[in-house]
């Protein structure tokens, strides 16, 4: 899966992909793969790229143009 809207972000807010890659404990290769869609990016992985660019994951994946992430879920504060 190419996920373009990473790369789009990424360089929208001058972020290296070394920096992502530490972020994720990965490497500048590996974060690199994603990009391109070599490599399927593991869930965990977007997800936490979500809450570091302040939006949701369907944003990341182009299901929505709105950045705007989501609000809390109740089900999830529940479950804390």
């Amino acid at each position: 899966m190419n996920i373009e809207r990473l790369k789009e972000i990424r360089e929208d807010k001058d972020i290296k992909q070394i920096e992502i890659a530490k972020l994720l404990k990965i490497t500048q290769a590996q974060y690199s793969r994603y990009e391109m869609g070599i490599n399927t990016i593991p869930l965990e992985k977007i997800e936490k790229l979500a809450e570091f660019y302040e939006t949701s994951i369907d944003y990341l994946l182009y299901r929505t143009d709105e950045k705007k992430p989501y609000s809390p879920s109740i089900i999830k504060n529940k479950c804390k």
